[in-house]
């Protein structure tokens, strides 16, 4: 089922439920994914282009909680929280920490990156293959400490 269905049918539930967070968070996903289709140039809405969609609204998200909370504002962090947990549904399962070290490992082997000069090369790579399975922060953070060792 593709995610345009799926939200369409979760959002009649939602509205039947009078579930503000879900319906707020389900009407912003389909406002996404209508802007990708008008998009110039845009194609058929393949599901590497929705889990990209999903995984950059989840990113934006997951920033403004950390600047909501680090301002003390905890009725906007909250409403973040909500609709970075209700994105996080439709995304993937997150790969732990040490798995991502397991496949950057591989990755890095594969390409032979062996310098911090080829910190591009490595996340270039690490990100096409991990996209939407891992946080960006945490594979960089990754790349950087197998290069510098």
């Amino acid at each position: 089922m593709s995610l345009e269905k799926q939200i369409n049918d979760r959002l009649k539930e939602a509205m039947k439920a009078k579930d503000a967070a879900l319906l707020r968070t389900l009407r912003s996903i389909k406002s996404e994914i209508l802007k990708e289709k008008t998009k110039a140039g845009a194609t058929e809405m393949t599901e590497d282009i929705e889990l990209k969609m999903l995984s950059k609204m989840a990113k934006q998200r997951r920033d403004s909680l950390e600047v909501f909370k680090s301002e003390g504002r905890e009725e906007l962090a909250q409403k973040e929280a909500e609709e970075l947990a209700i994105i996080e549904t439709f995304l993937p399962e997150q790969m732990s920490e040490a798995e991502i070290l397991e496949k950057v490992k591989a990755i890095k082997e594969k390409i032979g990156a062996n310098a911090p000069s080829d910190m591009g090369k490595l996340m270039g790579a690490s990100m096409k293959e991990l996209a939407g399975k891992a946080d960006g922060k945490v594979i960089s953070a990754i790349a950087k400490q197998l290069l510098n060792n």
